[in-house]
């Protein structure tokens, strides 16, 4: 057989039967992770939907405009949830405010202006590791800074978005610092080329490239702001308030607390009507920022296309 022995022919049948037998093993395994990927998605899925479908079943029959525009009552069928819709309102424009110019300035100084060095790289990683710091220490932040070393008043608009605004901060500069990064160098450089100094290339190169990444992760950050109950319980903001505020200096409450408020209280129609009701304009608030975030993200890729 040219030199080719039996034996080699049975080793060389072996090694095809073992890889063959290798192959099928793998693709046993792929099959299996498969499986469990989609067993662990419908239970994500289902166990979403059905607490959806519960939380929605419960609101349908007190969800009007009354329920909008009244303020908060001992009584179920006269509560509402007006001031504290007007304190959220307020509070994430305020925060906003406070949060994307702070965030977006160390994005573009981090990425754009700091030598890479030892303090840098550490300076990253704690910011990295704020981000996923407990709100409760963010609450625990504002009462120490804001009210006992300021002097600021407990439980006001401004407390409360300046807080909130210290939570987002480091989701803002890690999101803003990953769409400047994502920029191409080479649109640097051929801006550099026609001569344009530093500034003037980031502020009409970088910027409008990467805002579509800094809007999507900032809006989210402020989503998530909006349903932070522990600092604004740190910061003293009454779970419950029977008029608007009127101004940064006001007292005020925000959607979460008053839900926190009404699922302790001893009537049924408080924890099974109005606080599902409230989570329900909670949950279409959240629904309305994400979705704009989303459409942010389109029509800007849609520009660059």
């Amino acid at each position: 057989m040219n030199g080719i022995s039996r034996g080699d022919i049975n080793c060389i049948q072996k090694n095809i039967y073992n890889r063959y037998s290798n192959i099928r093993i793998e693709k046993i395994k792929g099959k299996i992770f498969i499986f469990l990927c989609i067993v662990a998605t419908l239970l994500g899925v289902i166990s979403l939907v059905t607490l959806l479908v519960y939380v929605f079943w419960d609101a349908t029959a007190w969800l009007n405009l009354e329920f909008l525009t009244n303020p908060p009552s001992r009584f179920p069928e006269r509560a509402g949830i007006y001031p504290m819709l007007v304190g959220s309102i307020f509070l994430i424009p305020m925060v906003a405010l406070f949060s994307i110019p702070l965030g977006v300035g160390a994005a573009i100084y981090l990425e754009e202006y700091a030598r890479d060095s030892l303090i840098k790289r550490i300076i990253e990683i704690n910011i990295a590791n704020l981000a996923g710091v407990p709100s409760i220490v963010y609450g625990l932040l504002g009462l120490g800074f804001f009210v006992a070393a300021l002097g600021m008043i407990h439980g006001t608009l401004i407390v409360g978005s300046l807080t909130l605004a210290l939570r987002v901060l480091p989701i803002v500069i890690v999101s803003s610092q990953e769409a400047i990064a994502s920029v191409p160098v080479s649109h640097r450089f051929a801006s550099f080329a026609l001569g344009v100094r530093k500034w003037h290339m980031i502020r009409t190169v970088v910027l409008p490239e990467a805002i579509p990444g800094i809007m999507t992760g900032t809006i989210l950050a402020l989503a998530s702001a909006m349903g932070e109950t522990a600092p604004l319980i740190m910061i003293g903001a009454a779970t419950t308030i029977f008029t608007a505020p009127r101004g940064i200096l006001s007292s005020f409450s925000a959607l979460p607390l008053q839900i926190f408020a009404w699922s302790d209280f001893p009537h049924r129609e408080f924890q099974h009507g109005v606080a599902p009701a409230t989570i329900v304009v909670l949950l279409l608030i959240l629904l309305a920022m994400n979705g704009l975030a989303i459409f942010i993200r389109l029509k800007f890729s849609r520009k660059e296309h």
